[in-house]
């Protein structure tokens, strides 16, 4: 591999180590910025969407899942990965749907996020839903989602005190807050 220039680094060879349909592993050799020999690994996922349901009284949904990988509960928004060519719109959409059964007549998009700078290449895309109606969820065969219904300022109090620690759910939450009086 001719050496490739990535700002400040050099990357000199690339080893795939795993790969999975969500994620993927690589190992890259590289020359650091100080001029050394070093490795860096990237995981690269799936982009996402976030989505931060409102109704018309001020009620936000929800969702409270177990979430394999920190093996515990958590409380966050909406959220999910792209499926192949899907449109962020549609995914967000589309994982409303799913997760809670709301379908929105209008979605504001409220930017992306890189959650983890430093390894992780996985940008979020988030949203929030208004003029909602409700249907029936339809999760995928790995959840198992419960939906919460809360006032605006109690997910806003769960974003300061630790209770909802997803990310992109924090930055949606505070985001969301400029489009709600």
């Amino acid at each position: 591999m001719k050496p490739q220039k990535k700002g400040p680094w050099q990357t000199v060879g690339t080893t795939p180590k795993y790969k999975n349909p969500w994620l993927s592993v690589r190992e890259d050799k590289v020359i650091r910025p100080d001029g050394k020999d070093g490795i860096f690994g990237v995981v690269t996922m799936l982009p996402g969407v976030t989505v931060l349901p409102i109704d018309d009284d001020g009620n936000v949904y929800i969702t409270k899942e177990y979430k394999y990988a920190i093996e515990r509960e958590t409380i966050e928004l909406v959220s999910g990965g792209f499926e192949p060519d899907e449109d962020r719109l549609d995914a967000a959409r589309r994982e409303l749907k799913e997760e809670t059964g709301l379908e929105a007549k209008e979605i504001i998009e409220l930017g992306f996020i890189d959650p983890f700078t430093t390894a992780v290449n996985c940008p979020n895309y988030m949203f929030l839903a208004r003029g909602l109606t409700q249907g029936k969820a339809d999760p995928e065969g790995t959840e198992v989602i419960e939906v919460l219904k809360v006032p605006y300022q109690q997910a806003l109090d769960w974003v300061q005190d630790c209770t909802i620690t997803h990310g992109a759910s924090v930055v949606t939450v505070l985001k969301a807050g400029k489009y709600i009086k």
